[in-house]
């Protein structure tokens, strides 16, 4: 499928599918959305000195980039890609400069051209592990505390936001663990809610009324 690099409204870059008239990132403000649902609706809550964030959706590597930039906690990060990005587009992507970071491009670029399927050390406190595979195929059990839930939209990709996805990631999930997603649908509440999430709308980003937050409750 075609792919080309634009620029959002917030003067950052995301990729945009010209075939589905679908984007990485929302086409308000790929990092403003990014710092609202991922960062201060998912990060900001975790209080443990160290945790764990799956990402469904790595794509530009934008949020993983941003969570590196913003954690003071010792992170490790998976980030779940069924197809990446090539390195191409990596190197029009913007973002080190608008992020103000220029200091770290050198972790921004290594985080896209470390191996997949390992873990790796990127920081004395950041780890990344990049697994290519489909959603459908994630098996993890009780090992996050945070998932970003970034998968192209339900318009698209129905098939990415159903009661058997949202069932992998709340068994993904330790107790009390929390998934943030752009998405608002009622079908995607009702499915997170038919698994057993407790779900909460919020205030979206730029652009979307409301966003969700989805709790897995303690035993």
């Amino acid at each position: 499928m075609k792919r080309e690099i634009i620029i959002t409204s917030d003067g950052s870059t995301t990729i945009h599918l010209p075939d589905w008239n679908e984007h990485y990132h929302s086409k308000h403000g790929a990092i403003q959305e990014a710092y609202h649902v991922f960062i201060k609706s998912g990060l900001s809550l975790q209080n443990k000195p160290e945790i764990s964030i799956l990402e469904i959706g790595f794509g530009t590597g934008l949020n993983c980039f941003i969570t590196f930039l913003e954690s003071d906690k010792t992170v490790n990060y998976v980030g779940v890609e069924a197809y990446p990005v090539v390195s191409e587009e990596v190197v029009k992507l913007n973002y080190v400069i608008e992020l103000k970071a220029t200091s770290k491009q050198a972790v921004f670029d290594k985080m896209h051209s470390l191996s997949w399927e390992e873990k790796h050390q990127i920081t004395k406190n950041f780890y990344l592990t990049k697994r290519q595979q489909f959603f459908k195929d994630i098996e993890d059990k009780e090992t996050f505390d945070l998932v970003y839930f970034d998968a192209f939209g339900a318009e698209h990709q129905p098939d990415l936001w159903t009661e058997d996805i949202f069932k992998r990631m709340f068994e993904a999930l330790k107790e009390n663990g929390i998934l943030v997603t752009y998405s608002a649908k009622g079908s995607v509440r009702r499915a997170m809610q038919t698994v057993g999430f407790t779900v909460e709308r919020l205030p979206g980003p730029p652009g979307k009324r409301e966003m969700l937050r989805a709790i897995k409750p303690a035993n």
